[in-house]
């Protein structure tokens, strides 16, 4: 019965994760009816991605010992607000909504991990984690293309409006259906950011930094690589994006089920390995559209496969505080992709091109390939010392 519950807050997922995921299919739009660059459109990724990192950490904190439902229902009060001033056709307005919709996606976000390894058995909260992210892929299998089409359809504004009205619905059924799951166990803001002096933790954290701003720096900038230099329309570029979310629901599945068989560590390494050789020869084979989506193909199973990997591994180096790393992982996966927007905006407006986006993401996500390593052998220290 409890996966019917996981399935649930994975739904919401899905919804927040539209919210975030669909400004990129839409930047071209965006900018053209708010009258402003493609690079600064695409500071609506870093408004929400800065906001994500910097409040959920509190919001979560002074929320810990509440019942998970509640948390769940402010949350999504939240993004009810931010997909309500996304309406407005005004770029400080928009600004301001992506800020709430950060908050609102975050809280969230952190909640269902918790609230998903508390309805799990040990040995099934890499499972568990998985399905989580399965919400995230689920939203480029439909979300981003039913809101570029919507887009087509209406306007880009119509998306907001419809994801404000679904919050609202699984808001009733959360309230209804969720049982009950009790909060963290008391403890001091002191006890809680204990866990901070760990440097396996901090590594870890720093993994999730690179990786994501990794991703980050071609991700956000996507539709406009396969637009200018893959030359594919936007129906093209709708029906790509979602085979890219079918291969990330694969690879969500494949990566929990993974941590829990072959631990998450393994399933780290490979992920990232690929990761970055695809990222490095993406620019070299921008006249062979085939092999142009088989790599990006690799970049987004690489992807997907290590997430649940990397949030399961910190649930187990830190059971006591779940909540705290979670949030904080969270944070540091945003501040990521608010770099790498920023970043990778930067290296357009340098370059007047995309083409080198690519390699960029190569290198941030290398630097989390060896934060990765050394985290493990810190972790492996640790663990014989103790020993």
């Amino acid at each position: 019965m409890n996966r019917w519950f996981i399935y649930m807050l994975t739904l919401g997922v899905f919804l927040t994760a539209t919210s975030e995921l669909v400004v990129s299919g839409i930047l071209y739009v965006i900018a053209s009816d708010l009258r402003i660059s493609i690079a600064l459109a695409g500071q609506l990724v870093t408004a929400y991605s800065l906001a994500f990192a910097a409040l959920t950490p509190v919001v979560v904190f002074f929320t810990s010992r509440w019942e998970r439902k509640n948390v769940l229902l402010l949350s999504l009060a939240l993004f009810m607000l931010g997909s309500a001033a996304s309406i407005v056709p005004h770029f400080g307005v928009v600004l301001a909504s992506r800020v709430l919709l950060g908050i609102g996606s975050g809280v969230y976000l952190v909640t269902a991990f918790a609230a998903a390894a508390k309805l799990s058995p040990p040995d099934k909260v890499g499972a568990a984690i998985g399905t989580i992210v399965l919400g995230f892929s689920s939203a480029m299998i439909l979300g981003v293309p039913i809101g570029i089409a919507i887009t087509k359809w209406l306007n880009w504004q119509s998306i907001f409006a419809i994801l404000g009205i679904l919050s609202l619905v699984m808001g009733v059924i959360i309230l209804r259906f969720l049982p009950r799951i009790s909060g963290d166990e008391p403890a001091s803001f002191r006890q809680q950011f204990k866990v901070l002096g760990s440097g396996v933790i901090v590594s870890l954290l720093m993994l999730s930094f690179f990786r994501e701003s990794g991703n980050s720096v071609l991700l956000t900038y996507l539709t406009t690589f396969m637009n200018d230099l893959l030359h594919l329309n936007a129906s093209m570029i709708g029906l790509l994006m979602l085979g890219l979310g079918l291969v990330g629901a694969v690879a969500a599945r494949l990566g929990g089920s993974g941590a829990d068989r072959l631990g998450a560590k393994r399933i780290l390494i490979a992920t990232l390995t690929v990761h970055v050789a695809a990222l490095f020869l993406l620019p070299l084979f921008t006249g062979m559209l085939t092999v142009e989506i088989v790599l990006i193909g690799l970049i987004m199973f690489s992807m997907f496969m290590g997430g649940p990997a990397l949030q399961t591994h910190f649930i187990k180096q830190a059971p006591e505080s779940s909540s705290l790393v979670l949030s904080l992982n969270t944070s540091m996966i945003h501040l990521g992709l608010a770099a790498g927007a920023g970043s990778g905006g930067m290296l357009i407006e340098r370059t007047s091109t995309v083409l080198y986006n690519p390699w960029l993401a190569g290198i941030v996500v290398a630097l989390g390939l060896g934060t990765a390593v050394f985290s493990f052998a810190l972790g492996k220290r640790r663990a014989a010392q103790s020993a």
